[in-house]
């Protein structure tokens, strides 16, 4: 099963500057595990807490659909689905 994640310039530094990422899971969070093997610091800039939980400033979507309203971490995931990753960004 293999599942993309975009991956946001400010984390690319955990991706070795690739753009885009594979992994696999049946849901997000056992994407972002999978992930965490191969890319390690990855998961802590996504995901906080106990329980853990989506951090509140990373925006998170399958196929254009924000996890959120698909159940965070629990959104189920199949082959050929697509994950953004967005950071919110603040200014002034």
């Amino acid at each position: 099963m293999a599942i993309e994640l975009r991956v946001p310039t400010i984390l690319r530094t955990y991706t070795a500057g690739e753009k885009a990422v594979t992994g696999a899971g049946g849901t997000l969070a056992e994407l972002i595990d999978d992930l965490e093997t191969n890319h390690p610091g990855l998961k802590s800039r996504i995901i906080e807490g106990e329980p853990e939980e989506l951090r509140r400033f990373v925006n998170v979507y399958v196929n254009d659909e924000d996890v959120r309203f698909t159940g965070g971490l629990k959104t189920g995931l199949k082959d050929g689905d697509v994950v953004v990753v967005l950071p919110a960004v603040a200014g002034g």
